[in-house]
C-alpha cells in the first residue's frame, strides 16, 4: 500500500471518528455501505454526489477512497475479481464509495448481500459515446487512449465513430459500444441493486432522489429525518459542475453530433442494446 493509500485512510478515521461524534454513536457498526456504480459516462459524479449527502440525514462517511473499477484507465489492463472483491473488502460499515465495475457474479453477490445499498446508473449510450470523445480526447491525458483520439484522430466524426465501433487493433483494444455495456448488464437484473437512469435525475430529480432514499432505507441506512427533509438535503447535495469531468451534462446531446451517416452506424454496432435498456421503442429512431 502505498503513502497516499495510507493517507486517504486515515483520513477516513478522522471523518468516521467526527460522524460517531456527530451522531452520538459509539461506532459505525451496523451501518450499510452506499455504493454508485455506473457505465463510465454515466452520471457517476452526479450519483455519488447524492450519495455523500447521505452524511447530512444519517452515519455515513466519505470513504475518500478511488474509483472501484474493473479497467485501468491509465493501462487499460482489466484487474482481476479477487483485485475487486480485494478492494471492497477495504469498505467499511458506513462508508461511501463509487466505481465502474462489471457484473462479475462474485461482485454482483457482495454487493447485494446484506450491509450494503447499492445504486447502478445508466445512461444513453448516444451521449456516452459522445461524452466519451470529450472525456479521451480533451479532459483525461492519462488516459491509455488519449495519444489515439488526440493525434491519430483528426476530427470529432473519427472520434466518435472509434468511441462507437471500438479499436480493435490498438496494443489495448477498446470494444464497441454494445460489447462495452453487455458486462453491466447484470445489475439491471438485481432486486438489491437500484438502477437509475442518468436522466431522471435531470427531468424527475425528486423522484429519483426519493427512490435513491427509500432504498437506502429498505436496505438498512438509519437516516435521521423523514423524506421530504431528507430528500431536499440530498437535493442540495448536488452540484455537477463539481464534477472533475462536467462538460455540458445535458440529455439527448448526441443530436448534434449524429449525422445520417453515424445513427446508421450506431445502429449496425449497437444492435438491439437501445431497446434493452428502454431508450428505444424499435430502430425507428
Amino acid at each position: 500500500m502505498n503513502l497516499q493509500m495510507h493517507a486517504r485512510l486515515a483520513r477516513r478515521r478522522l471523518r468516521r471518528l467526527a460522524q460517531c461524534l456527530y451522531y452520538r454513536r459509539l461506532s459505525l457498526r451496523g451501518v450499510p455501505v452506499l455504493f454508485a456504480n455506473s457505465f463510465p459516462k454515466s452520471g457517476t459524479h452526479l450519483l455519488t454526489q447524492v450519495l455523500q449527502a447521505f452524511s447530512h440525514i444519517g452515519p455515513a462517511v466519505d470513504s475518500g477512497l478511488p474509483a472501484l473499477v474493473t479497467f485501468q484507465g491509465d493501462s487499460g489492463r482489466m484487474r482481476t475479481q479477487a483485485e475487486i472483491l480485494a478492494d471492497l473488502r477495504r469498505l467499511l460499515p458506513g462508508d461511501i464509495a463509487y466505481g465502474h465495475l462489471h457484473a462479475l457474479p462474485e461482485v454482483v453477490d457482495f454487493l447485494c448481500q446484506a450491509g450494503f445499498v447499492a445504486y447502478f446508473i445508466l445512461r444513453d449510450p448516444r451521449d456516452v459515446v459522445v461524452s466519451h470523445v470529450f472525456y479521451v480526447t480533451e479532459m483525461e491525458p492519462r488516459h491509455v487512449h488519449h495519444h489515439y483520439y488526440a493525434l491519430e484522430l483528426h476530427t470529432f466524426s473519427e472520434r466518435l465513430r472509434a468511441s462507437i465501433v471500438g479499436i480493435p487493433d490498438s496494443a489495448t483494444p477498446l470494444p464497441n459500444i454494445r460489447e462495452r455495456f453487455l458486462p453491466y448488464m447484470g445489475w439491471l437484473e438485481r432486486p438489491q441493486v437500484l438502477a437509475l437512469r442518468y436522466e431522471e435525475l435531470l427531468a424527475d430529480r425528486r423522484n429519483a432522489l426519493s427512490r435513491i432514499y427509500d432504498h437506502a432505507l429498505k436496505r438498512g441506512f438509519p437516516a435521521r429525518f423523514d423524506r421530504e427533509r431528507a430528500v431536499a438535503i440530498l437535493e442540495a447535495g448536488l452540484n455537477p459542475q463539481r464534477s472533475p469531468t462536467f462538460r455540458s451534462g445535458r440529455a439527448g446531446g448526441w443530436r448534434e453530433h449524429f449525422s445520417p451517416e453515424i445513427r446508421r452506424l450506431f445502429k449496425d454496432t449497437a444492435g438491439d442494446l437501445l431497446v434493452q435498456l428502454g431508450y428505444e421503442q424499435d430502430d425507428d429512431w
